[in-house]
């Protein structure tokens, strides 16, 4: 597989991109996978890999390259009090939907000049953090993101206008939805409330729970990890990036 970082121009300046895609057999359907909050690092790069070996043409964006070049956080990122947890979180909260699908609107832009990537429809999934951004890009790109998922999104559900639950009906491609049942980022009635949403909108595709797993399930290097939930959200993702 061919495999790069460049950077891809946005309003707000260079967004760090690694890019991942076959060698042969292009062009190829193109995939946004959007990070989790703990951000850039070798687990996601795998994953990304792993999309590029069955044939499409994959970009893994740094969403935090507003708040400086190569902002990356190391293993203890997720240990509560820890440098990396305080200075990822002041970021995270300023994380919203609005710029992000700018940077969204530039991945667009740039997959247009690849000769490896396929014109017309692409597919965008997101975890945790950017489970919201995902399902958002389909309503914002309803001609161009066919395909959207999101996996233990966190607040799907909020009381922003922009929040995900309001805009299905503006979403013309299909989308997927993995919730894990134990989740305090995603709790069950806030999944009751999403699916009362979506039937509401008629929206095409599917809202599954992940019964006895944890927020996380899908990283292998998590101790939620779960390697038949996380087989299993794959089958899921194959099968729809399967349709563009």
């Amino acid at each position: 597989m061919i495999e790069a970082t460049l950077d891809i121009t946005t309003r707000d300046g260079e967004m760090e991109t690694f890019v991942c895609y076959p060698e042969r057999g292009g062009p190829c359907p193109a995939i946004f996978l959007l990070m989790d909050a703990p951000g850039i690092r070798e687990e996601l790069r795998d994953m990304v890999r792993r999309l590029a070996s069955v044939g499409y043409f994959v970009l893994l964006p740094n969403l935090y390259y507003r708040a400086g070049r190569d902002t990356m956080f190391g293993p203890d990122v997720l240990a509560d009090g820890s440098p990396d947890h305080t200075a990822m979180r002041a970021i995270r909260s300023k994380m919203t939907i609005p710029p992000v699908m700018e940077d969204v609107g530039a991945m667009i832009d740039y997959i247009e000049g690849q000769d490896m990537a396929r014109d017309g429809a692409v597919g965008v999934h997101g975890y945790c953090l950017s489970g919201p951004f995902a399902l958002a890009a389909a309503a914002r790109y309803p001609d161009r993101v066919k395909a959207a998922a999101s996996v233990y999104g966190t607040w799907l559900v909020n009381d922003a206008e922009e929040s995900p639950h309001l805009t299905f009906s503006q979403v013309k491609g299909e989308v997927y939805i993995a919730c894990a049942e134990f989740d305090h980022v995603a709790p069950l009635d806030m999944v009751d409330e999403l699916r009362r949403c979506f039937a509401e909108a008629g929206s095409p595709g599917e809202i599954e729970m992940y019964e006895d797993v944890h927020h996380g399930f899908a990283f292998p290097n998590r101790p939620a990890y779960d390697q038949p939930a996380a087989e299993r959200h794959w089958e899921r993702l194959f099968a729809l990036y399967g349709k563009l």
